[in-house]
């Protein structure tokens, strides 16, 4: 189970991983590096060792490890270390281990796959290349802060984002991935100093990949991913490592989205840095719910206010709303001297019709009555429901000859107008145009009075309202 060294001043080693034939590797690639090197083929084993022996380095292979499984014990075994040094080989796409790990005592890491040369020299000078620039990482955070506290729009929001995300020390590109409810990864902003586009570099980059599997990726180096195409792509934009983090959902499900880092050099980045890109993709989450908290709530706006302005039967404007616009039409023609005209109309024996075919059908009438007024009106003009069968049409820039020609047109319509389940129907109609200092009350009454004239003239008729 270990390997001896004639050099009794070299140090003693502790490797875990749940593969046989990795563990073989190992010890063949850097037992030379270790007085003594033990192996282990799981935490408890690795738990045993450790209790029992004088381990100067423990080195976990974290392939193969599952994250929901095997987090609790691999976090003892790291606690249990008390500050003795850890040397985590965590694969690119499963870095959520460092900060999992990194939380429960110092440790250093190095990304995989990773070849054996690369490995025996991150044993021999722990810690390399550390990052840990805390201020910076501040300014960053403050940053991202100010962009979600002041913006409430989503398509303000990513952008905003990004550009304070580009800001972090080594940075060449910021990039922000939004998520769908059935999953489907979109890019949502960039922004780089440096002019790099990351359309072309496909599917496969690590943005996406953070996206849609929930784990934070870490490509210290672009090979690293298997993918030659990404690969060359990332070369070609300057990019030497990319660092992308999910954003978190609000509870059980698929993240929202991520954000990625590209930097020019690769780096190992300190427990700060990898700690403060988990918040800031928090972060990025907090602005995505209070944009979309936003957008219900013009959402629901927007639906009240329909259900408070609009007849449920028809879909028109309802008779309060109807009435309070009117009021503002004649309040704009007396502010700018222009025509403004009332037409009223009914249908004629509707009565009749509800007691002959019944009201579902007469509800029918009025709905394909009211769908076949709006299309013959103007886009200007605005058709209300006043009550029962009764309707409106406020017509701004209009004088009374022009209503009349409205109204006819209207009245044409509607006898050639097919109402299946009953017989064909006309209506009645009365035009009036707005005097000078008419109130809406007067104007409304005198249109009643012409109506009533028009169903006295044998109805199926368009009446002018006297002054």
């Amino acid at each position: 189970m270990s390997q001896q060294a004639d050099a009794r001043t070299q140090p003693v080693g502790l490797f875990l991983h749940l593969a046989a034939e990795r563990r073989v590797e190992f010890q063949a690639a850097c037992g030379n590096q270790f007085g003594r090197l033990f192996v282990a083929e799981d935490a408890a084993q690795a738990a045993h060792i450790l209790a029992h022996e004088q381990v100067d380095l423990l080195v976990i292979d974290l392939d193969r490890f599952d994250r929901s499984l095997d987090r609790a014990a691999l976090e003892e075994l790291v606690r249990s270390r008390k500050g003795a040094p850890v040397l985590l080989v965590c694969p690119f796409d499963a870095a959520g281990w460092l900060s999992d790990l990194m939380a429960c005592g110092p440790v250093d890491y190095a990304i995989g796959p990773i070849a054996d040369a690369a490995l025996t020299q991150r044993i021999g000078a722990p810690g390399a290349n550390a990052d840990a620039r805390s201020d910076a990482l501040r300014g960053v955070r403050e940053g991202v802060l100010r962009a979600v506290a002041g913006i409430d729009d989503i398509a303000e929001l990513a952008p905003g984002i990004c550009a304070v995300l580009a800001a972090w020390p080594g940075v060449v590109h910021a990039a922000m991935f939004t998520a769908s409810e059935s999953g489907d990864v979109t890019l949502a902003a960039q922004h780089s100093p440096a002019g790099i586009d990351i359309e072309r570099a496909g599917r496969g980059f690590p943005g996406f990949s953070a996206a849609a599997s929930g784990e934070l990726v870490l490509l210290d180096a672009p090979e690293k991913a298997g993918d030659p195409e990404l690969a060359v792509a990332l070369h070609d934009m300057g990019a030497a490592m990319v660092a992308a983090a999910p954003i978190p959902s609000r509870g059980p499900g698929a993240p929202q989205g991520s954000i990625s880092l590209m930097f020019a050099q690769p780096r190992q980045l300190s427990p700060d840095s990898l700690a403060a890109l988990a918040e800031l993709a928090q972060l990025a989450g907090l602005g995505l719910r209070m944009a979309g908290m936003a957008r219900d709530t013009e959402l629901l706006l927007a639906r009240v206010t329909s259900l408070a302005t609009t007849d449920a039967l028809t879909g028109v404007a309802n008779r309060r709303h109807g009435e309070a616009l009117l009021e503002q039409e004649i309040k704009r023609a007396r502010r700018y001297k222009t025509p403004l005209a009332l037409i009223g109309f009914d249908v004629d024996h509707f009565k009749a019709i509800n007691d002959r075919y019944g009201h579902p059908t007469g509800d029918a009438v009025l709905r394909i009555l009211a769908d076949a007024v709006r299309a013959a009106l103007r886009g200007s003009d605005l058709l209300a429901r006043s009550g029962g069968d009764e309707f409106q049409i406020v017509a701004a820039h209009t004088s009374a000859i022009d209503g009349l020609k409205v109204a006819e047109k209207i009245r044409m319509e509607i006898e050639a107008t097919v109402f299946p389940g009953c017989d064909r129907l006309t209506i009645s109609l009365a035009v009036a145009q707005a005097g000078e200092e008419e109130s809406a009350d007067s104007l409304m009454q005198r249109v009643a009075a012409a109506l009533k004239r028009a169903k006295r003239a044998g109805r199926n008729c368009v009446e002018l309202a006297m002054q």
